[in-house]
């Protein structure tokens, strides 16, 4: 069942995809973490960032992707869930710009959605490099399940792709951090005195999330390189 607000637009398993309708050619796709419970179905996440509270943007429609498998977009549905949702709300009205947005997993999975939607940006919170061939970890009693996924690392934009901000905490995220390549389309941040599970909410405390979101939808580059350095990002160089 749906919470207030939200509508179901697809539902079958794993995948939910909820909407919240609004105003404006913009939309967000927020994608869940493993969450909190193993028990049950993750919850939508981000959802005053991606709907735009708090700036003049609001309210912007916004779907909510949860992964119930928590398979890191591993799973055959993850395409047909996002390609028909995105579908249905163009079918409400136009789109003219997608973003999307995750922590953890769910920042790997909005990076490979940007290989299966014409996505303008992407900002991607903590996310893994790789899913397969990982050893033991804290994400080891999920991803060890995952046989075979098209995307066994991270897939960064190539050219056409759009633009990717990828945010790392390095307390504990340092190895992962430096797995990631360097290339044209992606902008990576560091975050020298945040761990996994800080950095989004210390984003929050400073303020900060939606600055990051209505800048990357802006296409505005230098803007949101100086919020995240507000917050204390350093733009990695090679």
């Amino acid at each position: 069942m749906s919470a207030p607000g939200f509508r179901r637009l697809w539902d079958r398993a794993p995948f939910t995809v909820e909407f919240l309708d609004g105003t404006g050619g913009d939309l967000v796709i927020a994608f869940a973490s493993i969450g909190h419970d193993p028990s049950r179905p993750p919850s939508p996440e981000f959802v005053a960032t991606a709907t735009g509270r708090g700036t003049t943007a609001y309210p912007r429609r916004a779907l909510f992707v949860q992964d119930a498998g928590r398979g890191w977009a591993s799973d055959p549905g993850f395409a047909p869930a996002l390609l028909a949702a995105v579908g249905a709300v163009r079918a409400m009205a136009p789109v003219a710009r997608i973003a999307c947005l995750g922590l953890s997993m769910g920042g790997f999975a909005a990076l490979a959605a940007m290989q299966v939607l014409p996505v303008e940006v992407t900002l991607a919170f903590g996310p893994q490099r790789r899913v397969l061939g990982r050893g033991p970890d804290r994400w080891s009693g999920w991803t060890g399940r995952i046989s075979a996924t098209p995307y066994p690392v991270a897939p960064l934009p190539g050219p056409g792709q759009g633009w990717a901000c990828v945010f790392h905490g390095l307390v504990d995220d340092g190895a992962e951090a430096m797995a990631f390549a360097l290339q044209p389309g992606t902008d990576h941040f560091l975050f020298a005195g945040q761990g996994h599970s800080d950095l989004v909410p210390h984003l929050k405390a400073r303020g900060v999330l939606a600055g990051l979101m209505e800048a990357a939808l802006a296409g505005d580059r230098r803007r949101l390189i100086r919020i995240a350095g507000s917050a204390g990002g350093v733009r990695r160089k090679a």
